[in-house]
């Protein structure tokens, strides 16, 4: 991967014509430290090289607000279009499941795909909304579970463990 220079910060950036994968070194955490603290203190104002100013549309600005964010936390972090097309692989390394159940899903009905020759191609959208669905659907299934329990009287008798906290 070449090594490019953002601002003072060092990163490790690898571009392909529809996404692209950013890690920021080790060693410029500290430069990337300011850079956070500027963004959650600081107004969304841009400034470019000869001293014009451009202010950042909020969603804008949230977004590199959570970017670096996460790059501080030494996350990796990729950027792609919503109708970028993943393989079968990436797509269930997304979703953090194996790619033969991924294919069990596919082949269900779950999410649409397409196919080039032989080969699946899903939607970026379609795996995130997927992604928003199961979430969803653990959620509500959590929910009922613990409204079942309290219905059932289990937590009458319920004490909070030695160290622990009730908030």
């Amino acid at each position: 991967m070449p090594d490019e220079r953002c601002g003072n910060v060092t990163a490790e950036t690898q571009f392909d014509e529809k996404c692209i994968a950013t890690t920021i070194q080790p060693s410029d955490s500290a430069e990337l430290h300011g850079v956070g603290q500027l963004l959650r203190h600081g107004s969304p104002t841009l400034v470019g090289p000869q001293g014009e100013r451009a202010t950042l549309p909020a969603p804008l600005y949230n977004l590199l607000k959570d970017i670096v964010r996460s790059l501080e936390k030494g996350r990796s972090v990729v950027v792609m279009p919503e109708d970028q097309q993943l393989t079968t692989q990436r797509a269930a390394e997304l979703l953090g499941m194996s790619r033969p159940y991924l294919i069990q899903l596919l082949d269900a009905g779950e999410m649409p795909y397409h196919l080039i020759g032989k080969h699946r191609r899903i939607a970026l959208h379609d795996i995130l909304a997927y992604a928003k669905r199961r979430s969803e659907s653990r959620r509500t299934a959590l929910d009922k579970m613990a409204r079942d329990a309290f219905e059932a009287g289990l937590y009458d008798n319920a004490t909070i463990p030695e160290g622990g906290s009730d908030e």
